[in-house]
């Protein structure tokens, strides 16, 4: 498995990692849990837990039940996707690397030992400490920073700035209950319109925009969870990679390349 690299999560910032390594030519296996909750549902790898399948761009993503499976997934050039939220696979299958990518705002679990490259994006970790590297997700000038020593900005409960919009942008749930979708995503929305309800609540539009990110029909959400995101520049297209994705899937490429070239991970 010196060719295989295993990325805990497959949302959006996950899947802009998985183009970026398969391109690259390595294996790429992803690790879900069993009710992912991305958002970016159009360009997340993890939508595969529910359809079987998940085609983002130049990619297939495949949901698969046991190891035995990998094989035939990487030489029909499709990545398998596992339910394995513990990481319980990574002892036995010994990858290259691994790659936090649940940008849970916290380390979930992962541990420095988990292979010989471990890398992992955002706040939450310690470099050095936790894994070998860890990615800057916050956009602005440092966004996909490599930090070989120390961690990436603290989660500020802010959202990045797009076209003027950042706290309006993003819809979290008002409370506890089933999300019940009215908009799908790549509608036009206007503000004030009904996007989805939760528990009968009926959820406004903050702003007018194009309905970027909407989270699964039926899931279940606690109070405060990132259920929608509004793009407030109508003619971005929902169905690729976005720009941040992209820089942050390049710069664990360039982390993975870096530390195996200067001999930095351990051994």
């Amino acid at each position: 498995m010196d060719n295989l690299i295993i990325i805990r999560g497959g949302g959006d910032l996950a899947t802009g990692v998985a183009q970026k390594f398969k391109r690259s030519g390595f294996n790429i296996l992803i690790l879900e849990s069993e009710t992912p909750t991305a958002i970016r549902r159009s360009v997340s790898l993890c939508e595969a837990v529910y359809d079987g399948t998940k085609e983002v761009e130049d990619m297939i993503c495949r949901k698969i039940d046991r190891n035995g499976e990998l094989s035939k997934c990487w030489e029909e050039g499709i990545i398998p996707l596992l339910v394995d939220p513990d990481g319980s696979c990574i002892g036995k299958l010994k990858p290259a690397a691994v790659i936090d990518a649940i940008i849970a705002k916290k380390n979930t679990g992962t541990e420095i030992n988990m292979a010989n490259i471990v890398i992992a994006l955002g706040p939450g970790f310690t470099a050095g400490k936790d894994v070998h590297a860890v990615i800057e997700t916050k956009r602005g000038n440092d966004l996909g920073k490599l930090i070989l020593c120390g961690q990436a900005e603290a989660n500020t409960g802010v959202p990045g700035e797009i076209a003027g919009e950042s706290i309006r942008r993003v819809v979290r749930a008002p409370g506890n209950g089933l999300v019940k979708n009215i908009k799908q995503i790549g509608d036009i929305v206007q503000q004030g319109e009904i996007l989805l309800s939760v528990n009968k609540e009926e959820i406004f539009a903050p702003i007018s925009g194009l309905l970027r990110g909407l989270i699964r029909d039926g899931i279940n959400v606690k109070e405060g969870m990132k259920i929608a995101d509004i793009d407030p520049r109508p003619d971005i297209n929902p169905n690729t990679i976005s720009d941040k994705a992209r820089c942050v899937g390049g710069a664990a490429l360039e982390a993975y390349l870096y530390l195996n070239a200067n001999g930095e991970a351990k051994k």
